[in-house]
């Protein structure tokens, strides 16, 4: 049953998935905010579908631990379902990403008329003051900026290495920094087919704490978003 209902989720999600990509470009001189809001219709269907199709829910713990104002979002990154939480939680979410993402067909533009951090990752330390300009114009503009401070999707139990870029928005951007914990990869894994059902949980962390140096502000981001991931799995019944 979980390959029948894996099957017909997939179906409909590629299909959806192609429908916005070939279509989007009739928006590309609209402004950025319809611009943006259309592409946040990827979730607000796909998420319905996912959980009649493939009988996957979420719950959303901890939201008013998020202050009212633009934030970072330093989030765990387990599964393709990540990406398309933030943009359903609001369409004006940015994301940090690779700058490479923006070669693919069609793909690329819309990521570039949205405005997101494109970081390119063999730049150094210009990219990185590339990235910290372009992450402070978008709070400026009463967006919030969503990063995975792993740089890359990790399965259930495992940790990745946690990349400086994270320190520096910390420290120069701003904003407050708000762990997020999940346990997504549990249900949709990476690079899996199938879909399992059950409910994902997505628990945001209070902000991290003002005028703590580099490592200190480290060894504490990791341990909120690791801790509280572990849980998260644990309670998942399938960990």
């Amino acid at each position: 049953m979980i390959w029948i209902r894996s099957t017909l989720f997939n179906l409909v999600f590629f299909a959806w998935s192609a429908f916005l990509v070939l279509s989007m470009w009739i928006l590309l001189p609209a402004p950025r905010s319809l611009m943006r809001r259309y592409v946040a219709l990827w979730p607000r269907a796909m998420f319905p579908v996912l959980r009649l199709v493939a009988g996957l829910d979420f719950e959303v713990r901890g939201r008013t631990r998020v202050p009212a104002e633009p934030v970072i979002f330093a989030s765990k990154h387990q599964s393709a379902w990540d990406t398309m939480f933030f943009l359903w939680l609001h369409p004006d979410n940015a994301y940090v990403m690779k700058a490479e993402l923006t070669r693919i067909p069609l793909w690329g533009w819309y990521a570039r008329r949205c405005r997101h951090v494109l970081v390119d990752r063999k730049g150094g330390l210009s990219s990185m003051r590339e990235m910290m300009r372009t992450t402070r114009d978008i709070l400026a503009e009463g967006r919030s900026v969503v990063i995975f401070p792993e740089g890359t999707r990790t399965a259930p139990g495992r940790t990745g290495t946690y990349h400086p870029g994270i320190a520096a928005l910390y420290a120069q951007a701003g904003a407050k920094i708000v762990p997020v914990a999940l346990n997504s990869g549990i249900f949709w894994p990476r690079r899996s087919f199938l879909k399992r059902p059950g409910t994902i949980i997505v628990e945001f962390q209070e902000p991290m704490p003002d005028g703590l140096g580099r490592q200190a502000f480290m060894d504490e981001l990791h341990r909120r978003i690791e801790d509280s991931t572990r849980l998260l799995e644990s309670q998942s019944g399938n960990a």
